[in-house]
């Protein structure tokens, strides 16, 4: 039996299944398409681990436009978790739709990152203020209240952070502004993420949420530890060393590698069933942990090269 199921098989069946997966995809590919264009001299002249850095736009912008279709797609199941307060929670579903998608072509093609990323990351912290905290303060033990809180927060940070990245000299005290915020934030997030690694070794690596990793990944335990251990010494790093772009760097290139090695298996697994329902939960799982690992190498490409 291949335990790494093959892609053009996954491939095929894409035509098969529901539109929403479809135009998923769709967009994944288009936007990693438009942002290795406009990565492609950056990483061409960047040397050793500096080219996974110069990937930072490319890693962020494809997950927003493929969260910006399924905005479209399950418009309606996404509508429940507007709050009730809010008047027009469907068109609020497809406005937040219509931001990620325009978001996702700015920040592959570095048009005017400054505001997408600004806004990006403002759109975040409201989530955080209006859907995320107050979940998080009804179910104060619940682990995975936790780890969205952080994951969300850490999103917005890595909004701000290729916001910094693309400021020029005359905004140097608002970048360093940004940067310490988005420091703080995305170190403590790691820090928690890795001490989560050792205490449920067997859920997926990177963001620790519900999914346990598939059976026929060999030694992911070792794997959840090594990730743990990574996350949480990196993220002490970025909070008290003035290395910090080197920890970042580090740390988002393993990400990106658990993004390849681990959930790009157990997406093309996902998208070789029948089910739409799995199909779509593959997809989320493989861009969300792309997202992360383009956060944290936002914040390695604003931090300050080290003298």
């Amino acid at each position: 039996m291949n335990i790494y199921p093959t892609l053009p098989a996954a491939v095929l069946m894409l035509f098969g299944t529901s539109p929403t997966v479809f135009w998923m995809c769709a967009a994944g590919i288009v936007l990693c398409l438009i942002g290795f264009w406009a990565a492609k001299n950056d990483v061409s002249q960047a040397h050793g681990l500096e080219k996974i850095v110069a990937l930072a736009n490319l890693c962020f912008a494809a997950p927003l436009a493929v969260f910006g279709a399924e905005h479209f797609g399950l418009a309606k199941s996404i509508m429940e978790l507007v709050p009730k307060y809010m008047p027009g929670r469907l068109f609020w579903t497809y406005f937040v739709g219509v931001a990620l998608l325009a978001g996702a072509f700015s920040i592959a093609t570095k048009i005017q990152v400054r505001w997408s990323g600004l806004l990006f990351g403002m759109m975040m912290f409201l989530f955080v203020a209006m859907m995320d905290l107050p979940g998080t303060l009804a179910n104060l033990n619940n682990r995975i209240i936790w780890a969205l809180l952080c994951r969300e927060l850490s999103f917005g940070a890595g909004g701000w952070m290729l916001a910094a990245a693309a400021m020029d000299q005359r905004q140097t005290g608002t970048r360093k502004t940004l940067v310490m915020v988005g420091s703080l934030i995305i170190g403590l997030a790691a820090m928690f993420y890795g001490v989560e690694h050792f205490l449920h070794p067997t859920n997926v690596p990177g963001v620790p949420l519900e999914k346990f990793m598939p059976e026929w990944i060999r030694g992911r335990v070792i794997i959840s530890y090594v990730t743990g251990a990574i996350l949480f010494v990196a993220g002490a790093l970025i909070l008290i060393s003035k290395h910090k772009r080197r920890a970042a760097t580090y740390l988002g290139t393993w990400i990106f590698l658990v993004v390849l090695l681990i959930y790009g298996p157990i997406l093309v697994d996902s998208l070789r069933t029948a089910n739409a329902g799995i199909q779509i939960e593959g997809l989320n799982y493989f861009f969300d942990t792309l997202l992360y690992a383009g956060t944290i190498l936002a914040l390695a490409a604003a931090s300050p090269r080290p003298d």
